[in-house]
């Protein structure tokens, strides 16, 4: 099969603008002026920062998300040209009306929710995508999460496929580790060019997941699978993190005294190199060898300026005040 990370790479990332908060919520089922005009704010903002890259997945707001984005690539038809694109397929959300099981079985008014993998489901998910956008093509499609159930050698002949016929192109994954990426590697002509996890100041099990390796009491408790940042550096699978702002947590909405402590430093260190805390954030990770990409999720068009610099920028920190940082987090020394 095909070497990972030969060709078909996406073009150079640096932010992502994750647009899981567009559309209006993940309850009713349309979407009004008011949706569109926020999603054109987030669009304008993310623009203006830098960003470029624009992060979906078919369930957002239940498909709604890409519909109000739609909406703006109908309105413009100059946008597309200026964004790139990326979505998610693999999630089939409760209450969707796919599985077949009575009410009893699906429990009370919610569903059973499920992950699928399957050819015919990651085609009519994609197409949806593509309809919902109003474009004929994303640049990159990842699947959300692993199938248990999903058989391999079938996903990647469609993957194959939906590359060939011009609709997706390039695919990558979302919440896996190495060996599962291997695996499906082992099946796929084209290379996996890209992994999404959960990655931050806050949520650093990549970093942490190195030097506990050898700590039988912490190593299990870590969360982040250990190798993903070795393999991934050798086969040209760019690694992109999710929540990478922890929700604010450390940038005016801690929620603990460990919070506050870590908030504090990231404003002093914000201060210090006459930046935004949003800045100091994402640099701590791009700041890492990995070349992690962020992908930022709010929607406010002001803390989306607030990250411009670490666009503009991969980072302006010492490496005493990255370390700094994560100790800061941890609320520990290191081991």
């Amino acid at each position: 099969m095909g070497e990972q990370g030969a060709g078909h790479a996406v073009p150079e990332q640096t932010v992502v603008q994750g647009c899981m908060g567009l559309g209006g919520g993940w309850e009713g089922d349309g979407y009004g002026a008011a949706e569109v005009d926020q999603a054109r704010a987030v669009v304008e903002a993310a623009l203006a920062a830098g960003i470029t890259w624009f992060d979906h997945a078919d369930i957002y707001a239940r498909g709604r998300a890409e519909a109000v984005f739609g909406e703006l690539l109908a309105e413009d038809p100059g946008l597309r040209s200026r964004v790139r694109l990326q979505t998610k397929c693999g999630v089939r959300l409760p209450g969707d009306g796919s599985t077949g099981l009575p009410a009893p079985i699906r429990g009370a008014g919610s569903g059973v929710g499920r992950y699928d993998l399957s050819p015919a489901h990651v085609r009519a998910s994609v197409e949806g995508s593509l309809r919902r956008l109003r474009t004929d093509h994303v640049e990159l499609l990842l699947l959300h999460r692993p199938d248990p159930l999903a058989d391999l050698p079938a996903l990647a002949a469609e993957l194959e496929a939906l590359h060939a016929e011009g609709l997706v192109g390039a695919v990558g994954v979302s919440n896996v580790g190495a060996a599962q990426v291997t695996a499906l590697q082992a099946h796929l002509a084209l290379p996996v060019v890209a992994n999404q996890l959960e990655m931050g100041l806050h949520h650093r099990g990549f970093a942490e997941a190195g030097v506990l390796v050898g700590d039988a009491d912490q190593a299990p408790l870590v969360g982040f699978p250990l190798g993903t940042l070795e393999h991934h550096a050798a086969h040209g699978v760019r690694l992109q993190a999710w929540r990478p702002l922890a929700q604010g947590r450390y940038t005016g909405a801690a929620r603990t005294p460990a919070d506050r402590a870590v908030q504090d430093l990231v404003a002093a260190l914000a201060e210090r190199h006459g930046t935004t805390p949003e800045a100091v954030l994402l640099w701590w990770l791009r700041h890492h060898p990995a070349d992690v990409v962020p992908v930022i999720g709010t929607s406010s068009p002001a803390r989306i300026a607030a990250c411009a610099d670490a666009v503009a920028t991969r980072s302006r920190l010492t490496d005493d005040e990255w370390y700094a940082l994560w100790v800061a987090a941890r609320g520990a020394p290191l081991p």
